[in-house]
Formats: structure tokens, sequence, C-alpha cells
């Protein structure tokens, strides 16, 4: 997959049921090239939702793997199809050169210049800046500063409430987890109201 075809949001999945990711991808009808998802892989059975998710909208939709802390699991989840890995730390060489190898977005965390320096050095496509609300949405445009514009997503207390914030920062990429759509909504799979929570994110940073 190009960088140029990643979408700027990723909806992050943590916990959620089979059932309830599928209603999040079938809202997402018509917004595919907004969004991306990741299914954590500290979600019970993620491996193999991402493999029936990949297999019912992975024609349409970036579908990846969150929560990525080693090799195995990264093999793992390019064998269940996901597209691109997310992780909550830096990756190994060896997490690299494989995701590299597969065509997969790779996507580790930094939280410093030096390891946002040596995580892109080493093949890294985007660098996820985590959490990003600790650093602020100003760490973005002065990191970039010395270091050149480079492709960041700000994970980790993103909401409606400061997502332009970053974006204005100079952060490429957000990452947004379970203050993305109301509970109910999820609870009861109602795709239409999933689907105003995902324009009403879009409005608010077009606005």
């Amino acid at each position: 997959m190009k960088l140029a075809e990643y979408p700027r949001l990723t909806i992050i999945m943590r916990g959620y049921s089979y059932e309830q990711a599928a209603a999040i991808l079938e809202a997402m009808t018509g917004l595919e090239k907004e969004y991306a998802v990741e299914m954590t892989l500290n979600t019970p059975g993620a491996l193999e939702h991402i493999k029936l998710l990949n297999e019912r909208f992975g024609n349409r939709v970036k579908i990846g793997a969150g929560t990525v802390r080693t090799f195995d699991q990264a093999k793992a989840a390019y064998d269940a199809g996901a597209k691109f890995l997310l992780g909550p730390h830096m990756f190994s060489e060896e997490m690299l050169d494989f995701a590299n190898e597969k065509e997969m977005v790779a996507v580790p965390a930094a939280m410093t210049p030096s390891e946002i320096d040596e995580m892109f050095k080493k093949g890294a496509d985007i660098v996820k800046v985590f959490p990003a609300t600790v650093v602020t949405p100003r760490f973005f445009k002065d990191v970039q500063a010395p270091l050149g514009k480079l492709p960041l997503m700000g994970v980790g207390g993103i909401s409606e409430k400061n997502a332009k914030a970053f974006l204005d920062n100079e952060a490429s990429y957000l990452g947004i987890g379970s203050g993305m759509f109301n509970k109910n909504d999820l609870a009861t799979l109602n795709v239409e109201n999933l689907r105003e929570s995902l324009q009403t994110f879009l409005d608010v940073l077009n606005s």
C-alpha cells in the first residue's frame, strides 16, 4: 500500500466484538478514503476478526492490526490479512524489515525526537507519537522544525475537541479510540448513528 493511499484518520478498535467492528465498517460506506481501522491484538479473537473483516470489507477499507509488539505478532497479523501494523512502542528492525518486505504500512510509536528519527531511519512509514496529549499538539510542529517534514500520527487522547489542533500543528495522521462512538450505538449496532459520529468528526476537522 502506498502511503499516499493511507487515510489521515485511523479508528482504534480495542475490545470490540466482530459484530461491533462490522457495524463500524458498514457505517464507513462512502467514507473509506477518510478512515482506516485497526483491530488491536489485545482484543479477544483479534486475528480472526481481522481475517473475517478483510474478507468482507477489505476490498474497500484499509484494515490493520494495532498493539503489535513482537515479530511473531507482526507475522500473524500479515497472515490474517492486515494491511498495516501499529504499535505502542518502537519496532525492532526485524519487524520493520518484515513490514516493508510484505508492503505493509509500518507505524511504530515514539515519544522523543531521537526515537522518531531512529524509527524513520530504520524504515518506518509513519511514526505514531504516543500518548499525543501528553506532549501536546505543539510538539508536532516543534519537532519537525529541526527534523524536517515527517509523517507523524497523533494517538492517545485524540477527540473531537482537540483533533483539529493536532492537524493545525502539522500532525499528518490521527488515531481515534473509544471516544469516537456513543457506547449505546455500539452496543445496539446502530449503523446509522455510527455513521453520524464518523461524519460529525470529519465536519469538525473541516470546519
